[in-house]
């Protein structure tokens, strides 16, 4: 299943293992999804809306709906966490709709009733920039929650969707927090206290959302990351237990951010506001942490965290259990 040795105890215990990627944005497709059994993955959260429109959205989302049936065996639709209990049992990875952006659903409150429906689970309150609802990351002033984001959010949590606020900027993520009325989530981010970076969270954010029952996903992402891309997965494992000491190991997860198969052309659109205004950031070609450059090689996360010296109950939490537990607490299923 994993590209480590086969007979190694990490490759058993990956195999075991519930494996939940709380982020990727890959260039989806049959290439991608056996890329995803090789790695072992039994569920992953989903880009399917960063910048673009309720049109836009609805179409990828029927492209989502086509690879359902077309590909049935190798992913399977999650809407619950049975859902994902399931994908491990008959060897699929299971696939939870997320959305980077609320501009899927534009300024329509009534839109997130039907995305539910259509199997959106997640859903980032702000992708790096403003929006309706809230300010992201690499915005210079962050006024917090708007009116219609008070709205939203107590929408999404009547839905049972997950508020996500890894690209969110500090005040509109405090106020996501605080009037939440289900736990929130940081999918994917790193500590500032390891490399400072808009993206990254200190670590009164960290514990801010903890201690208010949230959770934290932890990225791979170079430029993030203390050593950028000298870094190796033995990086990305020091990262992920940083968050940890922190934040306890029973509400830590991770999330890759693993863009496999785009070319520059997608990173562009990723770094401008709303995908053509300002520039928002740059970065080169993205190179993953050495020995986890492509979601196949998912099991050297495993062996990487057994080197370290976690206990085997850690690693089972981190590498899923923890999402499974968060998950079901905001679904309900």
């Amino acid at each position: 299943m994993n590209e480590m040795n086969p007979g190694s105890h990490a490759a058993t215990l990956h195999d075991r293992l519930t494996v939940i990627d709380g982020l990727i944005v890959s260039d989806f497709g049959p290439d991608i999804f056996r890329e995803m059994r090789k790695g072992g993955i039994t569920a992953a959260n989903c880009t399917c809306c960063i910048w673009e429109n309720f049109t836009e959205t609805m179409r990828n989302i029927v492209q989502w709906k086509a690879w359902f049936r077309d590909h049935s065996d190798l992913i399977l639709q999650v809407r619950t966490t049975a859902d994902i209990r399931r994908a491990k049992a008959e060897g699929k990875t299971g696939i939870i709709l997320g959305w980077q952006n609320v501009t899927g659903a534009e300024d329509q409150l009534g839109y997130l009733e039907l995305f539910k429906e259509l199997g959106v689970g997640i859903i980032q309150m702000a992708y790096n920039t403003q929006n309706f609802v809230a300010t992201g990351c690499y915005e210079s002033r962050d006024p917090g929650l708007s009116d219609y984001g008070h709205e939203f959010v107590a929408e999404m949590n009547r839905l049972g969707i997950l508020c996500d606020l890894s690209h969110v900027g500090p005040n509109s993520s405090r106020d996501t927090i605080l009037i939440s009325k289900q736990p929130v989530a940081y999918s994917h981010c790193l500590p500032s206290g390891l490399k400072a970076h808009p993206r990254n969270k200190t670590d009164e954010e960290l514990r801010f959302i903890i201690d208010h029952g949230g959770f934290v996903g932890v990225t791979m992402f170079t430029p993030f990351l203390a050593r950028g891309t000298d870094a190796t997965v033995d990086d990305y494992v020091e990262a992920i237990e940083y968050v940890i000491n922190l934040c306890g190991e029973d509400r830590v997860g991770y999330g890759t951010d693993f863009t496999e198969g785009h070319d520059q052309a997608f990173y562009e659109w990723i770094m401008h506001d709303k995908g053509y205004a300002r520039r928002l950031t740059k970065f080169g070609p993205i190179k993953n942490p050495a020995g986890m450059d492509s979601i196949a090689k998912t099991g050297a996360l495993t062996a990487a965290m057994e080197r370290r010296g976690w206990p085997e109950a850690r690693i089972e939490k981190v590498m899923g259990e923890n999402w499974i537990t968060l998950l079901r607490e905001v679904w309900g299923a």
